[in-house]
């Protein structure tokens, strides 16, 4: 209980928001000047007529207040002030041009702040003089000060209350703060976050950046991935060979450099995507550098055997490109889980589309299904389930098979 009447006055928050009101009153000091001087002076209000004259000077206040609410630095520092004082609680808030309705929803929260700010402003100011009168009331006998003079109150005990009154409203105002701050907060959210249709724009952005990073991972899993298990198989055969046969050690060496600079360039061009870079390297590896990674894997000590249909070269490009990707990854896992096993690739179209199948021997010591056996047939997966297309990965007579259609897509476009 006494947390909850004291919690106010500890928390650094309150403070916070004191401030952030505070500056609320001293935004409200020009409209005050300009209904209390300005619109009496230019209309012709008779000096007695006091309750007409603020009236216009308030009416004319709070529609000069309204009109500079919705000018594009007032915004911007609003949105300041709620970020550093409030604990930004809309951090998607855009701070560059914004449509007229954002604009007029940004007015309407910059007017609540600046008529609460004044009030609570005016209260903070009033209060402290009136607290120390009162702590003075029960020594001096009167209480207040100002043109009517001081208001006789009895000395000792019995003016005691007074004292007592003011510190209790002085823990109102406290509370007053602490909950003025928190109806800010939430008139922050609902008048400067973005609407619906903005959050749905911003998910789908973000998604987007999240598929984009998860296929460049699949980019370099595949590709530095493969020559690093060229690399070490024939860093391995260098090493048997480099004594009784100089020659086919060197062979090994000049695989080695090759994966390790074909690696390289799939490197750059991922690191350049993720800068942000346009230009650079040349598009990504298709079914048209097929020979090459045959080439290469067999260079590594795999015998492939491979048919590829003369009509591959007539898919979209995202499928040659996907197409050789899920076959660099299968020449993958043969080299990680097979080792020197003999390959059997076949490139074919089938059923409208675009047929892939890789099979190889397996022991049954080393096959694929072993703990930590690493995202390939996941990463594969997921670029057959982004073209639509169907997998089906495992042991066939022995062997391990894996087949995939791809639809063949539109020649010339993505």
């Amino acid at each position: 209980m006494i947390r909850r009447i004291l919690g106010p006055v500890t928390s650094r928050s309150t403070y916070r928001r004191l401030v952030f009101l505070v500056l609320g009153g001293a935004l409200s000091a020009p409209y005050v000047l300009f209904g209390a001087v300005v619109v009496p002076s230019v209309l012709p209000l008779s000096t007695d007529d006091l309750a007409s004259a603020f009236l216009l000077g308030g009416i004319g206040a709070l529609v000069v207040l309204a009109a500079t609410s919705l000018l594009p630095p007032v915004r911007a520092l609003e949105l300041a002030a709620i970020r550093e004082l409030l604990d930004d609680p809309v951090p998607e808030a855009a701070s560059g041009p914004v449509s007229g309705r954002v604009r007029v929803r940004a007015g309407a929260m910059f007017v609540a702040h600046v008529l609460l700010g004044a009030l609570v402003s005016l209260a903070s100011l009033m209060l402290p003089a009136f607290l120390g009168l009162a702590f003075a009331a029960p020594f001096t006998g009167s209480f207040g000060a100002g043109t009517g003079g001081p208001f006789p109150v009895p000395r000792g005990w019995a003016s005691a209350w007074l004292p007592a009154a003011f510190l209790l409203v002085t823990l109102l105002l406290f509370h007053a703060v602490a909950g003025a701050g928190a109806l800010l907060t939430r008139a922050a959210v609902a008048w400067l976050g973005p609407s619906a249709a903005e959050r749905i724009a911003l998910l789908e952005r973000r998604a987007g950046r999240l598929a984009e990073r998860n296929r460049l991972a699949r980019e370099l899993h595949d590709s530095v991935g493969h020559a690093l298990s060229v690399v070490s198989l024939q860093a391995g055969a260098a090493r048997r060979t480099l004594r009784r046969d100089p020659d086919a050690a060197e062979r090994a060496l000049d695989a080695i450099g090759d994966s390790a600079r074909a690696a390289l360039d799939d490197l750059d061009h991922v690191l350049g995507l993720l800068r942000e870079e346009r230009a650079g390297r040349a598009p990504q590896a298709g079914l048209s550098e097929l020979p090459a990674l045959l080439s290469a894997t067999r260079a590594a000590g795999v015998e492939v055997d491979s048919d590829v249909s003369t009509g591959a070269a007539a898919v979209a490009p995202v499928v040659s490109r996907e197409a050789y990707r899920i076959l660099q990854e299968c020449l993958t896992n043969v080299l990680r889980h097979a080792g020197k096993v003999p390959v059997t690739l076949r490139v074919a179209e089938a059923d409208g589309g675009l047929a892939l199948t890789v099979r190889n021997p397996v022991d049954d010591g080393r096959g694929y299904g072993r703990a930590g056996g690493g995202s390939g047939l996941r990463g594969i997966a997921e670029r057959v389930d982004v073209l639509g297309g169907r997998l089906r990965a495992g042991r066939q007579d022995g062997d391990w098979e894996v087949a995939v259609w791809l639809p063949s897509g539109v020649r010339g476009g993505e």
